[in-house]
């Protein structure tokens, strides 16, 4: 009865933990950009688009239509480049924060694993020497 009681009291210990691990997570996906960000993205890419169609559109206006547009023949190709590489940081920057997500719940991961197993071993050991006895 009293195993019984204390095995329940564990149980309900690492539910209690498991709950506030679970909740730890949620605040740490919030907090890297969980699905508060997908807006945000969606309007940053719509930013990149617009503005390299924009600089696009001012080149082959002043080439096709020879139109007098007051931005210099490169400006706008020096401007697109430079979206493109900001573009391409900030994807670098988003992905090294998932990567890191993810290793530390991988991390997360074979801790509970190797808590777990520590666990079955000792539970082994007292099953064994409960049929010696």
């Amino acid at each position: 009865m009293k195993a019984e009681a204390q095995n329940i009291e564990e149980l309900e210990a690492q539910l209690k933990e498991y709950r506030e691990e679970r909740e730890r997570i949620k605040q740490f996906m919030g907090s890297i950009g969980g699905r508060t960000d997908i807006k945000r993205d969606k309007a940053m890419n719509w930013i990149f688009m617009i503005s390299i169609i924009v600089l696009f559109g001012f080149d082959i206006l002043r080439h096709i239509l020879h139109l007098n547009i007051p931005l210099p023949p490169l400006i706008s190709l020096e401007i697109g480049i430079l979206l493109v590489s900001v573009k391409i940081i900030w994807m670098i920057q988003r992905q090294s924060k998932v990567d890191h997500f993810q290793f530390w719940i991988l991390n997360s991961i074979e801790f509970r694993i190797n808590n777990l197993a520590h666990q079955i071993n000792e539970m082994q050991k007292e099953l064994e020497s409960g049929k010696k006895e």
